[in-house]
């Protein structure tokens, strides 16, 4: 009878140091601040960080195309293509233009490394081709959103067999990167974040 209520006794400490160190966390996060709320809400669906996170606006745009079926040339949510749909993300979340196909948005960037990527920068890929022929926007821990021809407007990871084949470079678009820097600080610039 004492073993049964010493375990009982165990798990109720238990029970109460979780629920304690969960109020904790969720106390952290100001409950009326919505971006905050955005943040925490993307990290989960897209599968990021609440620290990668930092752009609710590119999530948001992100988020509203998931799902989008695919079309070659197509501009809108009843059908796009990988570079259209980088394209409207950046006109509508950086108000930037790029090009209409992927080597002529590559000819945009200043490429950069791997682990310098940032929410809102450039993959590409040379998918069974030597030219480039696939662009995605990177979203954070290796994740980035694309118009998959299989899938339409989808998140994957840059880790997945099929990508790290294809895999050609990253990029920050030139324009964002210089605007209004002097430059030595070029470099170490990413996307605005609105």
């Amino acid at each position: 009878m004492k073993k049964k209520t010493s375990i009982a006794c165990l798990l109720f400490a238990c029970l109460f140091a979780v629920s304690q160190a969960q109020t904790s966390a969720d106390q952290s996060t100001d409950p009326s601040d919505p971006d905050n709320l955005a943040k925490d809400y993307f990290s989960q669906i897209m599968g990021v960080a609440v620290s990668a996170s930092t752009n609710a606006k590119l999530y948001q745009f992100i988020y509203e195309w998931i799902g989008t079926p695919y079309r070659l040339g197509g501009k809108t949510k009843r059908g796009v293509d990988c570079s259209r749909f980088a394209y409207e993300l950046y006109d509508k979340v950086f108000n930037t233009t790029l090009g209409h196909n992927s080597r002529n948005i590559y000819t945009q960037v200043d490429p950069i490394a791997k682990d310098q990527l940032m929410p809102g920068d450039l993959v590409f890929f040379k998918i069974r081709s030597r030219n480039i022929t696939h662009v995605g926007v990177y979203i954070g821990d290796n994740r980035f959103a694309h118009a998959s021809s299989s899938r339409g407007v989808m998140i994957s990871d840059l880790n997945d067999a099929y990508w790290k084949r294809y895999y050609y470079n990253d990029g920050r678009m030139l324009a964002i990167a210089t605007a209004g820097k002097s430059d030595d600080e070029e470099s170490t610039l990413s996307p605005p974040m609105h």
